[in-house]
């Protein structure tokens, strides 16, 4: 009766590393007609800021023109860019929030 002998041999899982997902930086451009305060709505209402932090960024964005709101992956800030230009033509401003690839 012959018998075989099976090799003994491990088969190891090859591990490939994956990269994150590219980040972006979704802002808010400044302009001459959308008041402070429905931009202190959008940020807080949007992005989740308290108040004080909503206030801070505004004052950013109305004194350096430009104002980081959050970072996240390219679907979220798409989706939240979408969002706030949506909510601003509703109530008829013209404030404009565009991402940024970091």
């Amino acid at each position: 009766m012959a018998t075989r002998k099976q090799s003994e041999s491990v088969l190891e899982a090859e591990r490939t590393k994956t990269k994150p997902p590219p980040l972006f930086k979704v802002l808010l451009l400044n302009d001459d007609y959308t008041p402070m305060e429905f931009v202190v709505v959008v940020l807080q209402k949007f992005f989740g800021m308290s108040r004080e932090q909503s206030t801070r960024i505004m004052l950013k964005v109305h004194r350096e023109g430009v104002g980081v709101c959050g970072v996240f992956p390219r679907d979220m800030a798409a989706t939240k860019v979408e969002l706030v230009t949506g909510y601003a033509r509703e109530h008829q401003h013209p404030l404009a929030c565009v991402m940024e690839e970091i």
